[in-house]
């Protein structure tokens, strides 16, 4: 056994369904009673029912939260938890949502609960990526992890099919990269190989059966188990170029993590042998890489990054930008290399 080191992450997990109905006891268990909800404004009617499910206990609701966590819209927030005297943030929807709730507690330490209602993971993570004058920049800090998180299959279930594909997509990103981090750990592999599995066996099921419980279930706990694995390790070269292009060029989150995905796989491959074995396993696939992007075009999500909306003349800036500060990766980052990578994802070329 190679030496490794493991931090624990403290946060209260609540997995099930009907969990929702828990949140006015997990608010007391906090010792809080002035909670504020959060979502973005598609999401406003399920800020309300979880702000009545609070009854006495909420100060009411801020439905403004988007993609990428602009410091703009973090700022506005916070002018209502002042007004409103909240005493702990709740944020129910994806990674927008539960990052804005994030921004809120680095700036004021407020307590978190977290309802996801997506995929995405950020939940589990001490990590947040913020938005400024079209940068976006991450970090890692105690001070934004939720104090609970409470997961409720039955709200994943109206997801549309789209969404969940590339959302768990996103949620399958983070394991990859959480098994070739230098930070790796056994725990964290095993849970990531977990998480993986899990989602690859649930994508194909809820493409062709949205409200099946079990595979809404599979998918759910792996999102827990893919998001506890980024929260625990470093992020590498795929990560750091979702950030640079959806904080820079504005595209979708968890679209540009389904289309980047098989290609950052691909260009670590030569470095990562046996990790990438580990994955097509998980996957059930021969090659990792490949398997990604099949599991990907096969289930409707989008391929390329031309069509969610990235300009060809933005690649070299992309590069440029993605180079200039990189993360640690198993393979050294070359700018040729990543004008390469980024021009296959450009145009959806097959690794």
């Amino acid at each position: 056994m190679k030496p490794f080191v493991y931090n624990a992450l403290p946060s209260r997990v609540i997995f099930g369904s009907n969990t929702l109905y828990q949140i006015k006891d997990e608010l007391r268990l906090l010792g809080k009673n002035r909670g504020l909800v959060l979502s973005t404004a598609g999401q406003h009617k399920a800020a309300s029912q979880v702000s009545n499910l609070l009854g006495e206990f909420s100060v009411g609701c801020f439905n403004g939260a988007v993609m990428h966590t602009p410091i703009t819209v973090t700022n506005d927030a916070l002018k209502i938890v002042m007004e409103t005297k909240a005493d702990c943030i709740i944020a129910i929807g994806g990674g927008s949502t539960i990052g804005l709730a994030k921004a809120i507690a680095l700036n004021t330490n407020l307590p978190q609960i977290v309802i996801p209602t997506t995929y995405a993971g950020s939940e589990a993570t001490p990590i947040i990526g913020q938005t400024e004058n079209g940068v976006k920049t991450t970090q890692r800090t105690l001070k934004v992890l939720p104090e609970v998180i409470i997961y409720d299959v039955e709200l994943t279930k109206t997801l549309p099919v789209p969404i969940t594909i590339t959302s768990a997509m996103n949620a399958i990103a983070h394991a990859i990269e959480a098994l070739y981090s230098k930070d790796t750990n056994p725990f964290i592999s095993m849970l990531a190989e977990q998480g993986i599995e899990a989602l690859a066996r649930a994508i194909p099921i809820i493409y062709h059966s949205p409200l099946d419980s079990t595979a809404r279930s599979d998918a759910l706990f792996g999102a827990w188990a893919c998001g506890t694995c980024l929260g625990a390790v470093g992020m590498s070269i795929h990560h750091k170029l979702c950030h640079t292009l959806g904080g820079s060029f504005s595209l979708p989150h968890a679209e540009t993590h389904t289309v980047i995905l098989p290609h950052a796989v691909a260009y670590n491959e030569s470095a990562t042998t046996e990790v990438m074995a580990r994955v097509a396993k998980a996957l059930g696939v021969s090659n990792a890489a490949q398997g990604l992007y099949d599991l990907a075009a096969q289930h409707g999500a989008p391929t390329s990054l031309k069509e969610i909306g990235m300009n060809a003349s933005d690649i070299n800036l992309a590069v440029e930008i993605a180079c200039a500060s990189p993360y640690w990766n198993p393979r050294p980052i070359e700018a040729n290399a990543i004008h390469n990578l980024l021009s296959n994802a450009f145009y959806g070329k097959r690794p």
